[in-house]
């Protein structure tokens, strides 16, 4: 069963988001507790499954049990080291990298079926990928209790992102969300998945409009270097006070990473989708061992 550790949202090694994709070789999905621990075992933010569909579901778009409008190429569950996930944007765009450059699809678009529905990949003639994620829509909220303290530093707003369960929190300045040293622990205790602050970029000469960093501690994750999930909330969140619909998002972790976001749908009654581009880069191909195959 071959495996592999893919950086995503960059163009280079050891940079952006490291995804671990697990293809797999049957069309029926392996014990989920066997997936639990392949991603405990590899230890990153998300690892992506993903396997062919039977004829059934390649007509639904079925990844579980949940169904989804529309013929799908393949089907696609991500885990973090303690729980699935019900989108990952950097491990679907590792995922599609994967199955291109090891020559298993030839499709252009590729779709997955997702629990988030039907998602489609776009393979460019630069060597990036486009995802087309649905759009987020932030609603302003009440500051929870205990989050600025969590912080460590004054917040601004706070807004809720619905099914997408994370808080967005905008800070003063890029300054701030760059110095950013969250008590983690206060952190987890927080009522959504993760944490993504942001602010307006400082200089928007560097070739970014906003900044970010995303906390899921809860869900096994400290600090995400780079979350294409989360920008499907700051995309129509900074469009909205850009008043653009192309933006470029740079998450600010230690590894860092550029997301080109473009808003799709009618800003009058809320984007329905967002398209995430960015590069991926192989470093670790293999093959998991008989005796740890599911």
């Amino acid at each position: 069963m071959r495996i592999s550790i893919i950086d995503a949202f960059t163009d280079r090694p050891f940079a952006g988001n490291p995804a671990g994709v697990c293809l797999l070789e049957t069309a029926s999905w392996p014990d989920e507790k066997w997936m639990r621990q392949v991603a405990r075992e590899l230890n990153l933010s998300e690892t992506a499954f993903v396997r062919p569909p039977s004829p059934a579901e390649a007509a639904t778009g079925t990844a579980t049990a949940t169904a989804s409008d529309g013929e799908v190429d393949w089907l696609l569950r991500w885990f973090t080291p303690m729980t699935e996930v019900p989108l990952c944007g950097h491990a679907t765009l590792a995922a599609t990298h994967a199955l291109r450059t090891q020559g298993l699809t030839n499709s252009r678009p590729i779709r997955f079926g997702t629990l988030s529905g039907v998602l489609t990949a776009v393979p460019q003639a630069d060597g990036t990928i486009s995802l087309d994620l649905p759009a987020a829509r932030p609603e302003p909220a009440e500051v929870p209790d205990g989050l600025a303290q969590a912080l460590g530093r004054p917040v601004v707003g706070c807004w809720t992102t619905g099914e997408l369960d994370l808080l967005l929190v905008e800070l003063r300045s890029e300054h701030t969300v760059r110095g950013l040293a969250p008590d983690l622990a206060a952190v987890t205790r927080q009522q959504a998945r993760g944490v993504a602050v942001t602010a307006l970029a400082e200089y928007p000469a560097d070739g970014y409009d906003f900044v970010s960093r995303y906390f899921a501690p809860a869900a096994g994750v400290p600090e995400d270097p780079v979350t294409g999930s989360a920008h499907t909330a700051l995309a129509p969140f900074w469009a909205e006070r850009l008043g653009r619909t192309v933006l470029r998002g740079y998450q600010a972790s230690a590894r860092g990473g550029l997301v080109h976001c473009e808003l799709r749908g009618a800003a009058g009654t809320g984007w329905d989708r967002v398209l995430l581009s960015g590069g991926a880069v192989t470093v670790l191909d293999g093959r998991l061992t008989p005796s740890a195959a599911s």
